[in-house]
């Protein structure tokens, strides 16, 4: 199986279509403001999927520098809101706004996240590069029309400005550049009973896990920094003791497979190499509550930052604890105690188990769609939407239908043990653990 960390196959998701804006359209775009942000939020889902080298942990910190990018290059413009300037880790200063000097919001916003998607996606292409220049060239002629030059230009040099400031922040977070080292061939492997070890069945043929040294990143929140460690199983083989029965449970799982558990477990993979990775669904989602309630710009914008941030704190907090805990996969434990000739459903992930980023991510995304929009929240993900179907798993693609933000966070935990590749207690912990993570993101001053 293809590395999906180095390797970058050609497919299109449909929804993502409708930004690929050409200069030479004769047509010319008639957005709101409020669609301003949608917009780019679909860029950046856009070129995290078509960028080579990505990682669900790369990706997780490029959307908390791009969503709060999109926030802070306009909130000055919104009296009712606070700027996260000072409430961050390290985020002690930005580019002041003087209050006498008119500026054009959406032409900052457009110009920031511009600026912020290609300076954190330095690698991504040239052609990438110009469909990101494209889309701030349509926005930017529509919004500035009617406006002097000296305000346009104002406004365009704020958003760089913010963005820029953001960018070099975010340098100083250990996470710079972390495409150029997913794995540290220099690493030496823990080596205790139930340790994890590099399976035959798995999305990588790397022997090293990837990005060790991620849990060592400095968190967007400073409440997120230091929280306490959870608590694993102790390790045990003998049939009937609590960790022997996580194990057991996954076996049996697999024996009696739905074809709807199929579905789901195929279709929360979110694997680079075809999608926009798992923290790049949460940002769809995102999108999804945005559009529905017809949200307005600043709305929009405190959203993707809240969950830019959420879900990659959460990806910080779950790498601390699964170097830490390096603990076995299903595919290592089953063959070995339970069935030989056991394989999970979906391959194993080139990274320790305990907890799954699929959980904790999840989670937190729930908890920052839940705090804006509660509990009850009908919606419909069609992220794999006309994707081909799976003949190797004989399983298709199926839209999924939620009647709540946490009911797709619990599927998607599910989804991971579904695959053989993740314990029960993997997924509980790591939905606690996203709970707390976005509350801590919720709980920053947003609003006067």
């Amino acid at each position: 199986m293809a590395n999906p960390f180095l390797n970058k196959t050609p497919y299109l998701l449909l929804f993502l279509i409708g930004f690929s804006f050409s200069c030479q359209n004769a047509t010319k775009p008639n957005l709101t403001d409020r669609q301003v942000a949608t917009k780019w939020a679909n860029m950046a889902l856009y070129i995290t999927r078509y960028t080579p080298s990505n990682s669900p942990t790369f990706a997780s910190r490029a959307f908390g520098y791009i969503g709060l990018t999109l926030y802070e290059s306009i909130v000055e413009g919104y009296p009712e809101y606070n700027s996260m300037k000072g409430q961050l880790n390290g985020l002690d200063s930005l580019p002041a706004f003087r209050d006498q000097e008119s500026l054009d919001w959406v032409l900052a916003l457009n110009a920031g996240q511009s600026e912020i998607i290609k300076k954190i996606y330095l690698q991504t292409s040239d052609e990438n590069k110009i469909k990101i220049d494209s889309l701030e060239k349509v926005i930017h002629d529509q919004f500035s029309e009617n406006l002097d030059n000296e305000t346009v230009t104002r406004s365009v040099s704020y958003g760089k400005a913010i963005a820029n400031a953001i960018f070099e922040w975010s340098k100083t977070d250990g996470g710079h550049r972390g495409y150029l080292q997913n794995f540290d061939k220099s690493m030496v492997h823990p080596e205790r009973p139930g340790s994890w070890k590099p399976p035959l069945f798995a999305q990588s043929f790397s022997h090293h896990p990837l990005h060790p040294h991620w849990g060592k990143n400095r968190t967007f929140a400073p409440a997120n920094t230091s929280l306490e460690e959870p608590k694993v199983i102790p390790y045990d083989t003998t049939p009937g003791s609590p960790y022997y029965k996580q194990f057991e449970a996954v076996y049996l799982k697999d024996l009696d497979l739905t074809q709807p558990e199929k579905e789901a477990a195929i279709w929360w993979g979110d694997d680079p190499d075809v999608s926009f990775t798992p923290p790049g669904h949460s940002y769809y989602f995102a999108t999804i509550a945005a559009e529905k309630n017809n949200e307005s710009l600043i709305a929009s914008a405190a959203l993707y930052a809240k969950m830019g941030m959420a879900v990659a704190d959460a990806f910080i907090k779950c790498w601390k604890w699964k170097y830490q805990f390096f603990t076995e996969r299903p595919n290592t434990f089953i063959p070995k105690y339970i069935d030989e000739e056991w394989e999970s459903f979906w391959p194993d992930p080139p990274f320790p188990s305990f907890p799954s980023g699929h959980a904790i991510q999840a989670a937190a995304a729930a908890t920052v769609l839940e705090d804006t929009y509660g509990k009850d929240f009908v919606f419909t993900d069609k992220a794999h939407e006309n994707r081909e179907r799976d003949e190797f798993r004989d399983t298709d693609f199926v839209i999924r239908t939620f009647n709540s933000f946490w009911e797709a966070a619990q599927e998607t935990a599910d989804s991971r043990f579904y695959g053989g590749i993740h314990t029960p207690l993997d997924n509980e912990v790591g939905l606690d653990e996203g709970v707390k993570i976005a509350h801590n993101i919720n709980s920053l001053n947003w609003k006067k």
